[in-house]
């Protein structure tokens, strides 16, 4: 489904700042550069989404889709959510928030979805993010996002990655699950890789780059939730930056 979504204000509203904890959000700069956070959202307002979760999955479980390569996870698209707290990811208020703490100059066009592991999942592929999208002409306004559509045909290509995990209650190491990261696709390099756990209501961000490798550890214990999504830039960009061919490497 194609879609557009409009909001008048370009700075954060109070209906908007009012919903995070303002804690801090850390940058880190290994295994490559990333922004870590936890309690991101304010106690009432994460359990809101928490509840929209669990909704979506009692009431749209025949609307997930498998997402190959992703350690069987299932997933619901975020043009899909319109109507609860989960549209929060699909605003421009989020966009520009997520583009504002990573310097990218992003295009409005969010992809993305809710997605779901259930216990024993595999780990996934590595995968540095890097990613043509299609969207539908034209571009999205100073105010406005895009969500994919079925007529796309302005490319784009992941610029930014958020994770952030949700449903994921009374996680302790060794209950699995987590997000791996690091600097090379893996194989029998000895690079270091960050092992970032599936707490609740934290988030990972980080632009999409030949070295920005990430996979879902697998080996979870219990259900495991999260929204996954990506902001973009034009093709022109990414290709200026990193060379046609280091954009199809996934």
């Amino acid at each position: 489904m194609t879609g557009v979504m409009t909001s008048r204000a370009q700075t954060p509203p109070a209906w908007f700042t009012e919903l995070f904890a303002h804690r801090r959000w850390i940058r880190r700069t290994g295994p490559f550069p990333h922004i870590y956070a936890r309690d991101i959202f304010v106690a009432d307002f994460y359990q809101r989404l928490v509840d929209d979760y669990a909704r979506v999955r009692a009431e749209r479980i025949d609307r997930f889709h498998r997402v190959t390569g992703h350690g069987d996870a299932t997933a619901l698209g975020l043009s899909e959510l319109r109507d609860g707290p989960l549209a929060l990811f699909a605003t421009r208020e989020w966009h520009d928030l997520i583009a504002g703490v990573t310097g990218v100059a992003a295009t409005g066009d969010i992809d993305g979805s809710v997605r779901h592991h259930a216990p024993g999942s595999p780990a996934g592929t590595p995968d540095n993010g890097l990613a043509p999208v299609l969207f539908a002409e034209p571009p999205p306004g100073p105010a406005e996002v895009r969500l994919p559509g079925e007529a796309g045909t302005r490319e784009t290509v992941r610029a930014v990655a958020v994770l952030f995990h949700l449903g994921n209650p009374d996680w302790r190491t060794g209950d699995g699950g987590e997000i791996t990261l690091r600097a090379d696709s893996g194989g029998d390099s000895t690079a270091p890789a960050l092992t970032i756990p599936p707490l609740d209501n934290s988030m990972v961000i980080f632009e999409c780059t030949p070295r920005s490798w990430h996979h879902f550890a697998g080996g979870n214990t219990a259900d495991r939730g999260s929204v996954v999504m990506w902001l973009h830039r034009p093709r022109h960009e990414a290709e200026s930056r990193w060379g046609a061919g280091r954009l199809d490497q996934r």
